[in-house]
């Protein structure tokens, strides 16, 4: 079973407007609160490069 955790940059109530990070055995999951059944499976290297190139792109 995955425990999910709600991303910190989430709205503080329990809308459905959430990214959710879960581990279960030694696999880290991602998926949308809004569609709870679409789950993305990534590596650690792959979740990584995401986080990073996210977090230098540009902003509107």
């Amino acid at each position: 079973m995955i425990q999910w955790q709600k991303s910190s940059f989430s709205g503080g109530g329990d809308g459905d407007e959430c990214v959710e990070v879960g581990l279960a055995e030694g696999v880290i999951h991602v998926r949308e609160s809004d569609e709870p059944d679409r789950i993305l499976p990534v590596t650690r290297d792959s979740l990584t490069a995401l986080l990073g190139r996210l977090r230098t792109a540009n902003r509107p």
